[in-house]
């Protein structure tokens, strides 16, 4: 198992529309063989830092994602929300893998 981790760093006055991108993307990586773990917003600290975790059983099949991605009208659709919101000012990406017994 994979699981990637986005930090974002939003627009603190954007938090609301950010959430709203996030929504979109729970059912989609379920849908496409993933496992989302949530998205995590600022409570309390940081008030421009958002968190995403979601896990694939492989490398490879997150890669199998991400060019599904590229024409699924889903995802089409959350990448134009976002692109008329402008609440993610950037982000990065790592990959972590758990500590089992």
């Amino acid at each position: 198992m994979i699981t990637c981790h986005v930090r974002y760093v939003i627009d603190p006055y954007k938090v609301g529309e950010f959430e709203e991108y996030a929504r979109l993307w729970l059912p989609i990586v379920a849908r496409m063989g993933g496992t989302h773990h949530g998205y995590f917003l600022p409570a309390e600290g940081a008030n421009n830092i958002a968190i995403a975790l979601f896990s694939f059983p492989s490398l490879s099949a997150y890669e199998d994602y991400r060019q599904l991605m590229v024409n699924d009208p889903e995802c089409i659709e959350a990448f134009a929300l976002e692109k008329l919101n402008r609440s993610i000012l950037s982000y990065e990406r790592s990959f972590m893998r758990p500590v089992l017994p």
